[in-house]
């Protein structure tokens, strides 16, 4: 187990585990990017206010991407169950000829 230095809005933070350290980096200046953002729009705000704002923000975006992710994998198979309706037409026709 390895531990990773990362900063988030001016504080730093070691994390243990066994994750990729570029991969843990990158997730921190997503976090940090997004608090800086919504901290920019707000007059005043509590470290811990826009951390759960952030939160709020960050799972609002993965809902989202989920939702996207789910219609299209519902036109995927709506797409494919009339592909396969077509060939089958296809086939019927081929051997009735």
């Amino acid at each position: 187990m390895k531990t990773t230095e990362i900063d988030i809005y001016g504080q730093r933070y070691a994390l243990k585990g066994d994750a990729d350290e570029q991969y843990l980096k990158r997730v921190a200046a997503f976090v940090d990017e997004q608090m800086r953002t919504l901290a920019r729009g707000m007059k005043t705000a509590t470290p811990t206010k826009l951390a759960i704002l952030t939160a709020l923000n960050i799972a609002h975006q993965l809902f989202q991407a989920e939702r996207v992710r789910e219609e299209g994998d519902t036109d995927l198979e709506r797409r494919t169950l009339t592909l396969v309706e077509s060939i089958e037409e296809q086939l019927q026709i081929v051997r009735k000829s």
